[in-house]
């Protein structure tokens, strides 16, 4: 495998990521009403999504259900957050608990669906 590879598929990752969380906050919210901040974070989802890139090959190989989903779980955790605190901020409804407790079970939800669904070939 290619060594730049990895940091390559990160990058451009984030930056997708990071775009599309642009412009659904842009139009829900409006683009001129976006603070700094919120386009600063995205940033943040660049570096993190090179912590996909140690769990997700792992989480390939793990034969064990739970093992395979906390993989899972643990790749998609940070990067998710920042995507979705990021958003769930800006709203004047924003409840911390509330946002925790969706981020708690969209990252449940989805670590459990993709360990049914990426079992290891025998």
């Amino acid at each position: 495998m290619n060594p730049s590879f990895l940091p390559r598929t990160a990058l451009i990752t984030g930056l997708v990521i990071g775009a599309l969380n642009i412009i659904f906050g842009g139009v829900e919210y409006g683009f001129a009403r976006l603070p700094i901040w919120f386009y600063l974070a995205q940033l943040l989802l660049i570096p993190a999504m090179l912590v996909p890139m140690f769990y997700f090959p792992q989480a390939a190989v793990a034969r064990d259900f739970m093992r395979r989903a906390a993989y899972f779980a643990m790749g998609w955790a940070v990067p998710f957050a920042i995507y979705k605190f990021s958003l769930d901020v800006l709203s004047p409804t924003f409840s911390p608990a509330a946002s925790l407790i969706s981020y708690i079970f969209v990252i449940a939800a989805f670590s459990l669906i993709m360990a049914a669904v990426r079992k290891p070939t025998r």
